[in-house]
């Protein structure tokens, strides 16, 4: 075994692994924090929740016709090179073959078909070309898996976190002095290529050019289909978080849709820490897995779940508490999106130990897994229509009715959470549990601390957020870290651990 891949044979290392993929992770989320605030301002203010709901629907099509493409093999990629005897470079080469055909294949058809992108809406400039950049993003997601199968955490730092995201922001920028129609659609289709370099650059660095390849293309397909749990996980998993705004589209106009995208985009930055974890997790868990050593997977699930899970409670409480203030920032037409944003931020919480239990579950119960990510979007699906059924016969006001698919969103989490802990720590025979009581006072303080500067007059609304979210963020900090973290915790910030 090379020194580049997880070593089953040292489970005391699986902390220290872990612990230096957080910190990369950490500094990755505040570079993705960094570079995604300016989008947010600039989309907002220069473009407007009309323009933005229209790239909202369209980016959610083509990002799941590029995750389509993969067939699973971000996760499965791992497997097939721990398993295989063939030069690791051909058989990367062979997924990024299968990512490319498949990618054709959903961009002709989109191409045909652009209403899929724009069902609210007329077709209009370039929206049409949209479609070529699904390979971009296909093809930068096989990079980086093979990159984690290495361990190359900073790779997908660069490219997620630090490429992607200033290239949208700096290109919507621009492009809003020359088109305010198409900016934000080019934009996006430039930081994708970008990102696809980031992602290429490191990835031939470490595999090298495919010299001697010969396409196993038979093996791939036959190994994707094999796959086909993992990639309806990561579909279902990627749908539960964005078929909300899809069928929000459905029911009202553009800029609605463009508000709540707004709160789901503010939502959405504690998701990426768990996002940001699958590339080491998933290494780390096969090893364990490889020596049949479930009880060391439980500890990864509850290590890095309460890692996830504190994080993200604090990013909720310091986001959720001035909601409005946090929306206003971005522009004054999207305070409306205040409500939306509490129950998203809520969900991501509800959702951080069921999402990392299914990290293990993917390997150890894949088709279980599936079947109750498909019933979880089953039941978030029936409550959004329902609950926006209900809103609009009793007349609630716009921003009330289009706060519902958060609502369901953040129900269906929790039920799946719940649902999908249950099932992995059975399996593996250890609880996976992240929960530690010192949360509730860590919240409890917070919520007082917090709810204390809300109140504050309108012409101090700048004090609720350039002081008040530090302060939060303070109390919340040092309770947590003086209750709640044991020693293996502390890990994460001791770089001798690495």
């Amino acid at each position: 075994m090379t020194a580049t891949t997880p070593d089953p044979a040292r489970p005391d290392d699986d902390i220290a692994a872990l612990a230096k993929g957080g910190r990369t992770n950490v500094l990755g989320f505040v570079l993705r924090l960094a570079a995604r605030l300016p989008f947010l301002f600039i989309a907002g203010r220069v473009y407007g929740p009309e323009i933005v709901g229209r790239f909202a629907i369209a980016v959610l099509v083509v990002e799941l016709a590029a995750l389509l493409a993969t067939l699973g093999l971000k996760r499965g990629l791992a497997q097939a090179l721990a398993k295989t005897d063939r030069p690791h470079a051909h058989v990367v080469w062979d997924a990024i073959a299968v990512a490319l055909i498949l990618s054709l294949i959903a961009s002709a058809v989109l191409f045909v078909f652009p209403q899929i992108m724009y069902p609210n809406s007329e077709v209009i400039g370039f929206e049409r070309l949209l479609p070529l950049v699904v390979f971009a993003v296909a093809c930068s997601d096989i990079s980086l898996a093979a990159l984690a199968y290495r361990l190359n955490v900073k790779a997908a730092v660069t490219a997620r976190a630090v490429v992607e995201p200033w290239t949208i922001s700096i290109a919507a920028w621009l492009l809003s002095y020359v088109s305010a129609r198409d900016g934000l659609i080019i934009a996006y289709v430039l930081s994708m290529i970008a990102a696809l370099i980031a992602s290429l650059v490191p990835f031939i660095r470490s595999y090298g050019l495919p010299t001697g390849w010969r396409p196993h293309l038979t093996p791939m397909f036959a190994l994707a289909r094999a796959n086909a749990p993992l990639a309806g996980a990561d579909a279902i998993e990627w749908g539960t978080r964005n078929v909300d705004r899809f069928i929000l589209g459905l029911v009202f106009p553009p800029t609605v849709v463009g508000i709540y995208y707004m709160a789901q985009q503010v939502a959405s930055l504690p998701q990426k820490l768990k996002t940001s974890f699958d590339p080491v997790l998933g290494p780390v868990i096969t090893a364990r897995l490889a020596v049949n050593d479930r009880a060391a997977v439980a500890a990864q699930i509850r290590q890095v779940g309460f890692w996830i899970m504190a994080a993200q409670a604090g990013l909720a409480l310091i986001g959720g508490i001035p909601a409005e203030g946090v929306m206003g920032v971005v522009g004054p037409e999207f305070v409306a999106g205040a409500g939306a944003l509490c129950f998203l931020l809520v969900a991501e919480v509800l959702a951080a130990n069921g999402a990392v239990a299914e990290s293990g579950l993917v390997y150890i119960a894949r088709h279980r897994n599936l079947m109750v990510s498909i019933a979880i979007i089953g039941v978030q699906v029936a409550l959004t229509f329902a609950l926006l059924f209900v809103a609009r016969s009793l007349a609630w006001p716009e921003g009330w009715a289009a706060a519902m698919p958060a609502v369901a969103l953040a129900m269906s989490l929790a039920l799946g959470s719940v649902v999908k802990a249950w099932l992995a720590a059975r399996l593996l025979g250890a609880p996976v549990s992240a929960w530690r009581w010192p949360f509730v006072w860590a919240v409890l303080a917070t919520s007082i601390v917090g709810w204390a500067f809300v109140q504050l007059p309108p012409e101090l609304e700048w004090a609720e957020l350039m002081i008040g979210i530090p302060t939060m963020l303070l109390v919340y900090c040092a309770i947590i870290w003086r209750w709640a973290f044991k020693q293996e915790d502390r890990a994460l910030f001791h770089r001798t651990s690495a």
